[in-house]
């Protein structure tokens, strides 16, 4: 079986139940023209558009036959998480959208589901982990600022989730957020090209510095984007502990534990971070439907040229145990 691990779903029919619900979500704001959405949270500016690709499970289902894929685990929109709202409306917003998701993905066999989980505040994510855990879902996709443009996955806040998490033994997808907050990034479409990399390097290492890897060891934590720089920055990390010994937790032993997307388009990165992380521990991904994902994302695993027992963990073996996904007929 072909498992992408990396791809994001807001279906069609969750917007369609926006307004019918708009009273249990003040601080959120469906905005339509036409067959154009966009999504508002606490007053802020509006979200990108949610694509007809982000929301059309039959486009989605050609594309997998197209590229001989035969399973997807997808995780909600980024934009659409909602980590702005207060904390109790936070977790009505999150709970609908996992009911929407894990209704949309009950018909379709061909797509594993990840929770969203209001990480605006660490006991109320806590919750809904488990509650969504109890639900069927296999863990969760999360972003790596809990505030929404602010907070780190470090703060202590958080630590009821990790703690959940880890007890569960959760798939915990961590996903760059859109905005960086670095406005040299702002030119040459950079916030994808490079912004993204770059949040994920931040935010990774600091969970690396502060040991979480180690603490909650039960949690699976899988990385976006072939874990942005970590893996070429990693003896730098090291390096940083050596020079400020007895201070921070060991950067080697948080980054064995963790899980990787081959979204790296280069043979030679996706070869290094097979290298630095082990194969059995990257997945394909694709990134789907974004137009910065891999198109054709079984091409770069191919021309990396490994033994067919690592070229099969990486296109699913892996995948289907990580993510407990039984066999399929979807092809």
């Amino acid at each position: 079986m072909i498992v992408d691990i990396h791809a994001h779903y807001a279906p069609q029919a969750m917007l369609d139940r926006i307004s019918r619900r708009a009273h249990e979500f003040p601080s959120v704001e469906l905005l339509r023209k036409d067959d154009q959405y966009r999504l508002a949270f606490a007053g802020g500016q509006p979200t990108r558009p949610v694509s007809p690709k982000l929301r059309d499970a039959e486009q989605r289902l050609a594309w997998m036959t197209e590229q001989e894929i035969d399973h997807q685990v997808v995780g909600g929109w980024l934009d659409s998480f909602g980590y702005e709202l207060p904390a109790e409306e936070g977790l009505a917003w999150s709970r609908f959208l996992n009911e929407e998701m894990l209704q949309a993905t009950s018909r379709r066999p061909e797509l594993t589901p990840l929770a969203t989980v209001p990480l605006q505040d660490g006991r109320l994510a806590a919750k809904v982990l488990e509650e969504t855990i109890e639900a069927g879902f296999v863990g969760a996709m999360i972003g790596t600022q809990p505030k929404g443009s602010s907070g780190n996955l470090d703060d202590t806040d958080l630590d009821p989730f990790w703690e959940a998490a880890s007890r569960l033994k959760a798939a915990i997808y961590i996903h760059p957020m859109f905005g960086c907050g670095d406005p040299r990034l702002l030119d040459y479409d950079m916030i994808n090209a490079v912004g993204r990399g770059l949040d994920t390097t931040t935010a990774v290492a600091r969970l690396l510095f502060s040991g979480h890897f180690t603490r909650f060891a039960g949690a699976e934590v899988v990385l976006s984007h072939g874990g942005g720089a970590l893996p070429f920055m990693l003896g730098r990390l090291v390096r940083n502990v050596q020079a400020h010994p007895d201070q921070y937790a060991d950067p080697r032993e948080g980054y064995a534990r963790l899980w990787f997307d081959s979204v790296l388009f280069e043979p030679a990165a996706l070869r290094f971070l097979c290298e630095t992380a082990s194969p059995d521990r990257v997945m394909l991904g694709s990134d789907y439907p974004f137009p910065i994902g891999d198109p054709k994302p079984l091409r770069v695993v191919h021309e990396c040229e490994f033994s067919q027992p690592v070229e099969s963990a990486i296109l699913g073996d892996t995948a289907q145990r990580l993510f407990r996904i039984g066999s399929c007929s979807c092809r």
